[in-house]
């Protein structure tokens, strides 16, 4: 019975994101017909190789979103695990032991950007800063954190046993699709079956009434930034490895804009209180294919931003409309 219950749920969200998997099917099936070699092997791994660091970002986003915030700094943090990552395996502290090097390479960047990730929730629950401003402060100091940390220099690399969680095939899949999607069923989890999920449901829906209820509110605050600032992390290892380079100007680059925007399309109300995991797997599909579809019909890619300024817009508008109806 758990079990059919688990699947009913699961199509009962689906049913509730149905105008964005519309959407996706609409964009998947123009480019069957007007976008050559769209359905190639090689088209498929290089969207889902694109859109699988927005996706996991997104993940964290989502839930920084239920709680009735957002998070301006998870560019800033991959920029961040990804100069310290090459700093560590680099390192000749480790070059006989280039195992261990590359293990902590994984590991302490993941970690440090999810520290930051709790300092902005401190800002948010202990100076009581809105998130929108508390998150601004690692947007722009965060970066240039990663530039003071390498001199502004361009880190190149060719280390195969650190490359491969972005350029890895296992089973001809890319290694860090099958990453987001582990983090995206994890998330779902979260979400849907543990109490920590309703309680960020429920803070994001009344923080007071939730304070009143026995809900930690600070503590469900502290761990959502903290999740996001770890899952940005991740993201910028991806991204350098998929690149073999570490850049401090480019690493994150314009990745708020993107996750906020697959959060939105996805039907995740930007006040808080919902939590549409699906929705923002399918709004980040969405804007990859968008970005796609325009630089095959040789629009400029600057273009895109506009669009995707213009889509968290929309989807702001039609959030207000349901929730007035």
């Amino acid at each position: 019975m758990r079990g059919s219950s688990g699947w009913q749920g699961l199509l009962a969200d689906l049913k509730q994101v149905r105008a964005s998997i519309l959407i996706l099917a609409a964009l998947l099936i123009f480019n069957a017909f007007f976008t050559p070699y769209f359905l190639s092997v090689q088209t498929l791994n290089v969207n889902l190789t694109q859109v699988a660091t927005i996706i996991i970002v997104a993940m964290g986003m989502t839930l920084v979103i239920a709680t009735g915030g957002v998070d301006l700094s998870v560019g800033s943090l991959m920029a961040i695990s990804g100069v310290l990552a090459p700093l560590i395996f680099l390192s000749p502290a480790f070059a006989n032991l280039q195992w261990l090097g590359i293990l902590l390479a994984f590991i302490l960047p993941v970690l440090v950007a999810g520290a930051f990730g709790l300092l902005n929730g401190l800002f948010v629950t202990r100076l009581k800063l809105q998130p929108i401003v508390a998150t601004l402060v690692l947007y722009i100091a965060g970066r240039g954190i990663a530039q003071v940390i390498t001199n502004g220099q361009l880190q190149s690399f060719s280390t195969p046993a650190f490359t491969y969680i972005g350029l890895g095939r296992p089973f001809g899949i890319p290694f860090q699709v099958i990453l987001m999607l582990i983090i995206v069923a994890v998330t779902y989890w979260v979400v849907k079956r543990t109490v920590f999920g309703r309680s960020v449901l429920a803070v994001g829906g009344n923080e007071t009434a939730a304070g009143l209820s026995g809900i930690p509110v600070s503590k469900v605050k502290l761990w959502v930034y903290s999740i996001s600032g770890l899952l940005s992390g991740i993201a910028g290892l991806i991204v350098i490895a998929i690149n073999s380079s570490s850049d401090a100007n480019q690493v994150g680059q314009n990745m708020e804009l993107d996750a906020i925007a697959a959060v939105a399309v996805g039907g995740t109300l930007l006040s808080g209180g919902k939590a549409q995991v699906l929705g923002t797997l399918f709004g980040a599909l969405i804007i990859q294919l968008i970005r796609f579809t325009l630089l095959a019909k040789g629009v400029p890619d600057a273009a895109a931003l506009v669009v995707k300024a213009a889509i968290i817009v929309v989807a702001v508008a039609l959030q207000q409309r349901r929730r007035r109806e």
